[in-house]
């Protein structure tokens, strides 16, 4: 009965019905409470809910049940991931691998873990804010307590509560950014102060980093002697040595791309020792390298047949192999199918996105398939009838239905969000627009105009001097411009309230391109040089990169010039 119940779960974990997969692992739980693949499969399956928590639970109850079982620390460590406790995570997949030292499942865990607690301690520009790092460092402490402007801020419960929060969650940091104080902590740990509604930005000179001790090496361990193999083992120790051989011959070739002859030492290595099968996934991965993808789907299911360990990987491989074969929103089928079943037996990140590809692209492909252009003029013109009556939810609809690859389609609709207020949907639409039609003024004129609604000056000037660069002399183009300038030199004067200027620092201050300049150590010389050096200014602004990131700041209200 609970084989029955597990099997179920397992069909609807496959078919991505998560919900249902709990639910029969949960029922096959109950007629054999003391198995803990049940547990194990059932953690999977909250994680692709992102229920971690319940997740998390279910995996401790695994490796409680089982502690010498490598998968259960897989489902662990997944767990402690998705919950962001990357440190644990690492934790759990180095106790797996304590176990089985040539799991592959649990060593890309454990390259995930030890990504994301390396992202968690210096977050890059694409992950945390890149200002978070100069929260986790000790000068924190000597440089707020020191300036004037922030040292009272640390008398105030809110906001020690916040460094804290983001000392623990950099992540966090953009959360608090409208708030003026956080702003001047920023300023004086990267030692620019930012200007307020009167002030001018300010920079000081960095101190020097405080000389760290070194810890006294320690006391090397006695090693056991070595114990003395018998034939058998020397033999097969031996065969396995030169099947690594093999593989790292393999390897080598595949770096300077010679796939015929990294396929001829896979093959050695699988003929020496077919107990490995990283050998044949390897050999797959090359097939999908050279196009050969019905080769690729052969090692991969004599790799799945083999091996639980290495289901994932193989699986992921051959969902990819399928994917280049897909021809039609059907053949996707299969391949999202395979993408599934990896991710039953172990939750990458990169099989997750592969998934949400596959499944991308097969709809757009049934949008594609059953397009009518008849229909699709009809549902046209029913839009622009209710655009003109301002029933802009209902004109979305049918705009929507006109067919995927159509620049008017996401014009149009982007006009009905931005007269719904819906700002960031109608942005995203008129890039789509752009995107299919790069040539057509009037998308550039409507890019813009949102940005601006949106008060982002400097951005919104960007979109329309590239469509002047399609239409020079295009009218609305150049009022967008006008307007923009005008904008800009007024948040440069100190013309506008000081509740606009915090709003627009707040929002520049989440900007990439914002953040990567004041980290980049050539512009922090630049800023101090204009409080300092102002001779060297003159320099500095010949580089023609110098003065796009200047304008940059002084478009975004961070900073003054006079």
């Amino acid at each position: 009965m609970a084989d029955d119940a597990k099997a179920k779960g397992n069909k609807a974990f496959a078919d991505g019905r998560f919900d249902d997969a709990i639910r029969h692992f949960s029922e096959a739980i109950d007629l054999a409470p003391g198995n803990h693949v049940l547990y194990s499969n059932r953690s999977a399956a909250y994680a692709s809910l992102q229920n971690y928590h319940a997740a998390l639970k279910d995996a401790q109850k695994t490796v409680q049940l089982k502690s010498d079982w490598p998968k259960g620390y897989s489902r662990l460590g997944a767990a402690y991931l998705g919950l962001g406790d990357a440190e644990q995570a690492v934790a759990a997949y180095e106790k797996g691998l304590a176990i089985d030292p040539s799991s592959e499942a649990l060593k890309s865990g454990l390259a995930d873990a030890r990504t994301s607690a390396a992202r968690s301690r210096g977050p890059s520009p694409q992950g945390a804010s890149l200002f978070a790092k100069i929260f986790q460092g000790t000068e924190i402490w000597t440089k707020l307590p020191a300036d004037p402007t922030t040292r009272g801020y640390l008398h105030q419960p809110d906001f020690l509560r916040m460094i804290m929060d983001i000392q623990k969650n950099p992540n966090n940091l953009n959360m608090y950014l409208s708030d003026p104080r956080m702003m001047q902590a920023v300023g004086v740990l990267l030692n620019v102060k930012m200007k307020g509604p009167t002030d001018e930005m300010v920079t000081e000179s960095p101190e020097p980093p405080q000389a760290r001790s070194q810890p006294e090496p320690a006391e090397p361990e006695p090693q056991p002697e070595p114990m003395e193999l018998p034939e058998e083992a020397k033999e097969a120790k031996q065969t396995k040595a030169e099947a690594q051989k093999e593989k790292e011959a393999g390897n080598a070739a595949c770096k300077k791309n010679d796939f015929e002859t990294a396929i001829q030492h896979y093959t050695l290595a699988m003929e020496l020792d077919d107990g490995d099968i990283s050998y044949l996934t390897n050999r797959a991965a090359v097939y999908l390298e050279k196009g050969k993808y019905e080769e690729c789907i052969k090692d991969c299911d004599k790799a799945v047949e083999r091996g639980r360990e290495l289901h994932s990987d193989a699986l992921t491989r051959k969902g990819t192999a399928l994917t280049k074969l897909a021809k039609t929103s059907k053949d996707y089928e299969f391949a999202i199918e395979a993408f599934q079943k990896a991710l039953t037996e172990h939750r990458n990140p990169d099989t997750l996105k592969k998934l949400n590809d596959a499944e991308r692209a097969k709809k757009e492909l049934e949008q594609q398939e059953y397009f009518d252009p008849k229909l699709a003029d009809e549902e046209w013109e029913k839009g622009n009838e209710l655009f003109k009556q301002q029933k802009n939810p209902k004109a979305m609809k049918h705009y929507t239905r006109r067919g995927p690859k159509d620049p008017m389609v996401y014009s149009n609709r982007a006009a009905c969000y931005t007269k719904l207020g819906a700002l960031p949907k109608a942005l995203k639409d008129a890039e789509k627009c752009i995107e299919l039609d790069p040539s057509f003024s009037k998308r550039y004129t409507r890019k813009g105009a949102i940005q601006f609604f949106m008060k982002e000056y400097d951005r919104a000037l960007e979109t329309y001097q590239e469509g002047l660069k399609h239409d020079p002399n295009n009218q609305e183009l150049m009022d967008g411009v006008r307007r923009c300038v005008e904008h800009i030199n007024k948040t440069n004067k100190g013309e506008i309230s000081p509740e606009e200027l915090k709003e627009r620092q707040a929002k520049a201050m989440q900007d990439p391109e914002i953040q990567s300049i004041f980290t980049d150590p050539l512009m922090r010389q630049v800023l101090i040089d204009f409080q300092e050096n102002p001779k060297a200014v003159q320099d500095h602004l010949k580089n023609p990169q110098v003065t796009h990131k200047i304008q940059k700041l002084v478009s975004a209200g961070i900073v003054q010039m006079k």
